[in-house]
């Protein structure tokens, strides 16, 4: 009955594709209204990543796709540990306190078929839920909803059956659809390491560079290689029933170096795979694991120590929360990413996640590469692992414990410096990279493009695998949403739409998320969300557009410049604090149209310069004939001190910016007023010419004689 209530009453609502990893994403059916509320009436305060949802369109109308496919809500008052903790007593519900999550008996499952007694797990800083034993996963208000129903019907148990998922549509059926028999079908075209000839076999194990890898511990781990295209295929095996829901497609490629490259494909994709390879080999009693990067990495951990091993799905870009319950059995987790810089960042934060009491990180360098390679050089992994530091650490420590980091940054000096940008060189000569744990402050001109550049700048991250999040205060997402895809795509789409779906579909792919803010917010209701994103995404970059959209609900002081100079100190805290590099962008103050601005231009006290790593200033000249000229300066980089400033060149077929091409027409300011200045080369060649002469002129004078005196001495006798 309340099913059918419920579907009669939302059949004209906004439908939201459930994340495909879980079988259900619930809500509970005691709460109607609260269900349709929370649909109808979003909260203010969230996050949106990109994916698929929508809208029921008429008959005869393209259903138009909305990135609404897993819209994480903030509470108005986010949960606490304490709160989870006081209403479980009061249900007198018995729980185990774990490393990240809290474990309870799960009230999906008949007490008398259960094989585990705590197997739903409720993470201790969101309060999601998942139970092991179903998949079936939600909020913590929709558990609430859900033991309010168990306990008033006095029942032992709740059918997942009973609950309610969200519709999917035709589309997204077909898909899930076609998705299950590519992952059939590439699976039993794949070829097994057993079947194959040994001359083959120990050719793809050259190729991947993985000869110290045993035939036994690729079968063990169920490794195929699919012909056709050469590639290593690594499945996923997971759900009760343990069966196949999909498989990551490894491919190598050679270099001019000794190493090769390898690329990544997964079915289905990289958003909705959930793999932690290796985990079915993993048994009950097993209180030690160590986490790698990469699935060659278990394959070398597995072999080399015997020790349980699994691979996060997304190499050290992320570490879903949801997978946390699975890693709960542990009482030692070793994190073991990688060998270089970027993979020993990430362990350090992925440590917070798992609970630092338990985690310890092993330290790359060249005695301690990645596992792959440490087992092509014969290290000794035992040695390794047990020289493993620990994540938690005192609050104070000497050079002693600093002397590695520092020898690591020296060794590692390009990846210390972050991630290049590949649209604007100009910019990696400067600031030398994108780094985690920096604040960037960004100002310029009202109507100068700092919204455009700004975007530009963060989709060229993203595209390198920068998880980003953005906070647009002035603009609507649909709008920046638009701008961003026109730079990804490179043109207008407005005249090319038969090419959208092309370009949305790659451009869904990338890490970027969007806060459902706009207009003036709180800035207590922004850090949580910023807080939230980073904890449940990995989020690596910040972008707040802009400060002064925010300062309009703030009551500490009347003084609107206190009131900023707060703002700023909150958000220089959370980029050290959560290591994400926050840009935040500042309105200047009001300046003559004929003077460029300055560090001291932006708006408010010296705060803003003073807590940043790095200022940008968006430089304008006005000019008549056109647009105007712009160009970027950089004020400040306290990471090497290098400064500097270079032209840019606005593109408007595709919202881009570019550097300027050479032998274009020079426009200068002269004495207040605009001249179109047309430098010819010939008179640039002929002034060369000049110089040129005159100084081989110089060069070639007659030198002075001077006479011996020995000599002039004899011809005055003669």
């Amino acid at each position: 009955m309340w099913r059918s209530l419920l579907l009669r009453g939302t059949t004209c609502l906004l439908q939201v594709a459930a994340p495909r990893f879980h079988q259900r994403h619930f809500s509970s059916i005691s709460c109607v209204r609260l269900f349709t509320q929370r649909i109808l009436h979003r909260p203010a305060c969230g996050v949106e990543p990109l994916g698929k949802g929508y809208f029921l369109a008429h008959s005869g109308t393209r259903a138009y796709k909305k990135d609404a496919k897993c819209t994480v809500e903030i509470p108005a008052s986010p949960i606490t540990i304490a709160d989870i903790k006081q209403y479980l007593r009061t249900k007198d519900i018995l729980f185990h306190d774990g490393h990240s999550c809290l474990h309870i008996p799960s009230i999906f499952v008949n007490p008398s078929t259960r094989r585990d007694i705590f197997s739903l797990f409720i993470d201790k800083t969101t309060g999601q839920f998942l139970c092991k034993d179903t998949l079936v996963e939600g909020s913590w208000e929709d558990l609430q909803d859900c033991l309010e129903v168990m306990l008033k019907e006095e029942q032992d148990f709740l059918s997942p059956h009973v609950l309610l998922g969200y519709p999917e549509s035709v589309e997204e059926q077909e898909d899930r659809e076609r998705e299950l028999r590519e992952v059939q079908r590439i699976w039993s075209s794949s070829v097994p390491f057993t079947d194959l000839p040994e001359d083959e076999a120990r050719l793809i194990k050259t190729m991947f560079q993985i000869t110290k890898i045993s035939n036994a511990t690729l079968k063990k781990f169920g490794v195929r290689l699919l012909k056709p295209t050469k590639s290593l295929v690594f499945p996923w095996f997971g759900g009760p029933d343990s069966s196949l829901k999909g498989f990551k497609l490894l491919s190598a490629q050679s270099t001019n170096t000794d190493k090769v490259t390898y690329k990544e494909a997964t079915v289905p994709k990289c958003n909705s795979y959930y793999n932690l390879f290796g985990l079915p080999l993993v048994g009950r009693m097993d209180a030690e694991v160590v986490l790698t990067g990469h699935e060659l990495d278990t394959l070398a951990v597995s072999q080399a120590t015997g020790l349980p091993s699994v691979a996060l799905p997304r190499g050290v870009s992320c570490l879903p929360p949801i997978l946390l319950p699975y890693l709960e059995q542990f009482k030692r987790v070793t994190l073991w990413l990688g060998g270089d810089i970027r993979s020993w960042e990430a362990s350090k934060i992925f440590s917070r996640k798992l609970g630092l009491r338990r985690c310890s990180l092993v330290r790359p360098g060249e005695n301690q590469p990645c596992p792959v390679e440490a087992l092509a050089q014969g290290k000794n992994f035992s040695h390794i692992i047990k020289s493993s530091i620990p994540a938690a650490h005192k609050s104070i420590v000497s050079f002693k414990q600093l002397r590695e980091d520092v020898y690591g940054e020296l060794v590692n000096t390009e990846q210390v410096a972050g991630v290049k940008w590949a649209r604007f060189t100009e910019l990696n000569r400067i600031l030398k990279g994108h780094r985690k744990g920096e604040l960037t402050v960004f100002t310029g001109p009202t109507g100068s493009g700092k919204t455009t550049f700004i975007s530009e700048v963060a989709l060229d991250l993203s595209m390198q695998g920068v998880n980003t999040l953005w906070g647009s205060f002035e603009i609507n997402n649909v709008r920046l949403a638009k701008v961003m895809l026109t730079q990804f795509a490179m043109q207008r789409l407005e005249e090319n739409l038969e090419q959208y779906d092309f370009w949305a579909d790659k451009f869904e792919e990338l890490p970027l998320y969007f806060m459902t803010f706009h207009g003036q917010q709180n800035i207590k209701t922004v850090l949580e969300t910023m807080q939230h994103a980073v904890y449940l995404y990995d989020i690596n970059h910040v972008i707040i557009d802009n400060l002064q959209f925010m300062m309009g609900q703030e009551s500490l002081s009347v003084d609107k410049f206190a009131v900023q100079d707060h703002i700023i100190g909150a958000f220089r805290k959370f980029a050290t604090n959560s290591s994400c590099h926050v840009t935040l962008v500042i309105h200047p103050r009001k300046e003559e149209d004929d003077r460029e601005l300055q560090t001291a231009s932006i708006f408010g006290s010296a705060k803003a310069s003073q807590e940043a790593d790095n200022v940008l200033i968006l430089q304008e000249k006005k000019l008549v004939t056109c647009p105007g000229r712009r160009s970027l300066q950089v004020t400040k980089n306290r990471f090497d001190g290098d400064v500097g400033i270079f032209p840019l060149e606005f593109i408007k077929s595709s919202l881009t910016f570019a550097a300027p091409i050479k032998g274009k027409h020079k426009l200068r300011k002269v004495a207040g007023k605009l001249e179109n200045e047309e430098v010819e080369g010939n008179e640039v060649a002929v002034k060369k010419e000049e110089v040129k002469k005159e100084k081989v002129a110089k060069t070639t004078k007659t030198p002075r004689t001077v006479k011996n005196p020995a000599t002039e001495k004899e011809s005055m006798k003669n």
